[in-house]
């Protein structure tokens, strides 16, 4: 039996985690196997569970959901033999349930049988109205198994009267609001789905004579996928062996796709809307270091999200670019924790000085966010101890000041340290010499956007950093949350 994964280690607790990556394949043998490598390229994306449903016209529906990494469990042949087939769907999660101890359960896809037979889906993002679609399912009958908010959309899906499962699936949706990119699979269709504002990223590869659908571009080039395009917000394509149809069911809205994934959520080496995500990120330190330029001996990052800032930020200031903190790539979160004394550790197991390097240098650190605080604090304290003689943050996004509730698991409000201090509070609460964050409208200006950020009609949901959310939190107001007072 699986195990349940211990808590995160410090360092990776003080950062926002996107909940979801999915994954599907159809028309290539042992489809299984290249989602479980998708699955592997989108680890970042949730490293806590991973599941895979798989469908064989002889042995119909197989699934396999295990708590921990995709390597330590669907790389293994006598698992992997049971899920034959041509055709399968995968997903890597994060739980985003408040803390809650994870539960099997919980981990997608979740599959259920149709009168018109079964179908199984996975789903990155948040339904901000699922309390009271919970609610009224239960009321009319509904026996859920999860605690999980995707587990609306089956339930929904099996009320419709709609005669195709697509076409179910396209009624279920439209009554769900928030977030969504899901991928999904009956007995011969994949199909994948973007919410009309295509807050979370999906896109489309070609395998040979098979289809791909992936949360980010890097999971298509570990399989060897070509790369055919995003799918567009509010749209459904309906894959089978005769191709790709495309439908719009959603009415038309404009776009406000997730800026927090060019800051931090997607990888590197993918791509977001024709643009490479390190180049983006390259291009935020440099407006960065235009915004905020301070005299300094070297810029080291915060490995190995600020990496890219760090070296945009270099490039632009003419300050060395060094390697000041290194991270233990081994450092995962099932290292043991057998006492008080290893667990105080905290960062270092995590990170460690290079002290030859940051002895006597004033030294600026990039980093991609700060959220809580406490490992910034931690870090400053490291790079002090290793003898430098000042230390500067800068950080590559604005200050978090707001939850999101579309699928990343945030801190409640009065936990964010913007949220209740200004940039001069954080920067004597953390103790350093200075601190600055890139505007709204830098931001904006290093994803492409020339002129910054337009108040009237902004491009992308910049909700965390604003308080301006697009779908509104139904759910979370219901519980008493407040929303940003209109200026």
């Amino acid at each position: 039996m699986s195990k349940i994964m211990p808590p995160a280690h410090p360092f990776d607790d003080d950062k926002l985690k996107e909940e979801c990556g999915i994954f599907g394949v159809i028309g290539v043998t042992d489809a299984a196997n290249f989602v479980a490598l998708g699955l592997h390229a989108l680890q970042h994306r949730g490293q806590e569970a991973g599941g895979i449903v798989a469908h064989d016209p002889d042995q119909g529906f197989n699934s396999a959901r295990r708590f921990g990494y995709v390597r330590d469990n669907f790389t293994k042949q006598s698992l992997m033999e049971t899920l034959p087939g041509a055709l399968s769907i995968g997903h890597v999660r994060y739980s985003t349930a408040g803390g809650k101890a994870p539960v099997i359960r919980d981990v997608q896809p979740f599959f259920g049988e149709f009168a018109m037979g079964g179908a199984a889906i996975a789903h990155n993002g948040n339904i901000t109205n699922a309390d009271a679609l919970r609610k009224e399912l239960i009321e009319r009958g509904s026996i859920f198994q999860s605690n999980s908010d995707s587990e609306c959309i089956i339930h929904l899906m099996a009320r419709s009267l709609q005669r195709k499962i697509p076409e179910r699936m396209e009624e279920a949706l439209r009554r769900v609001e928030g977030a969504f990119s899901v991928v999904a699979m009956t007995r011969t269709k994949l199909i994948g789905v973007r919410d009309p504002l295509g807050v979370r990223p999906l896109v489309l590869g070609q395998l040979g004579d098979g289809w791909v659908l992936s949360s980010e571009t890097c999971a298509l080039d570990i399989i060897g996928a070509q790369y055919v395009r995003e799918i567009e917000p509010g749209e459904m394509v309906v894959i089978t062996s005769k191709g790709v149809e495309s439908h719009h069911p959603f009415r038309p809205a404009s776009p406000r796709f997730c800026i927090f994934e060019h800051v931090y959520f997607s990888r590197p080496d993918s791509i977001i809307g024709g643009r490479s995500v390190y180049e983006t990120r390259r291009q935020i330190g440099i407006e960065l270091a235009r915004e905020a330029p301070v005299d300094a001996d070297l810029v080291c990052p915060v490995p190995d999200s600020g990496t890219p800032a760090a070296i945009g930020f270099s490039h632009e200031s003419g300050i060395p670019y060094a390697m000041g903190i290194i991270r233990n790539q081994y450092m995962g979160r099932t290292f043991i924790e057998p006492t008080e004394q290893i667990r105080n550790m905290g960062v270092r197991l995590k990170l460690n000085v290079n002290r030859a390097l940051v002895k006597g240098k004033r030294i600026i650190l990039v980093d991609d966010s700060v959220v809580r605080g406490t490992t910034s604090r931690k870090i400053k304290e490291m790079i002090l101890d290793a003898g430098a003689a000042e230390v500067h943050f800068r950080i590559a996004s604005p200050p978090t000041a707001w939850p999101c509730f579309y699928g990343v698991d945030t801190p409640k409000r009065e936990k964010l340290l913007a949220a209740t201090m200004s940039e001069e509070e954080m920067r004597d609460h953390l103790a350093v010499d200075s601190l600055k964050f890139i505007s709204l409208d830098g931001l904006y200006r290093a994803v492409g956007e020339a002129k910054g950020r337009d108040a009237k009609c902004p491009q992308y949901c910049d909700a965390c950093f604003s308080g301006e959310y697009p779908v509104a939190p139904s759910d979370q107001i219901e519980k008493g949350f407040e929303l940003k007072a209109a200026e």
